[in-house]
């Protein structure tokens, strides 16, 4: 799977694909509409790609002082762009890395 239209396809789906990465089964989640399991998926993790994702589920939650932590600690700057065009640009970075 390489292109963001195929793994929008998988929202159809009750569950992500067994080979998701980590990072690709967190954004499935919350493409699911389930922001808190897709929190739950990287909420305990340290990596750089975690905090980025967990910025970005924390400023789609309005928590902005959190949100703007996580992006320090993934070395990111908030994004001036909407919330759907954040989620597609993560899903297409851990796409190109899975």
């Amino acid at each position: 799977m390489k292109t963001l239209t195929e793994f929008k396809e998988t929202l159809k789906n009750d569950t992500p694909y067994d080979d998701f990465s980590i990072h690709l089964r967190a954004l499935w989640f919350d493409g699911k509409g389930d922001w808190q399991k897709a929190h739950e998926e990287v909420d305990q993790l340290n990596d750089v790609g975690s905090a980025h994702i967990h910025a970005y589920l924390h400023r789609k939650e309005g928590d902005i002082w959190n949100a703007d932590y996580w992006y320090r600690r993934a070395q990111q700057t908030r994004p001036e762009i909407s919330l759907d065009e954040e989620w597609a640009h993560l899903v297409l970075k851990f796409l190109l890395i899975n």
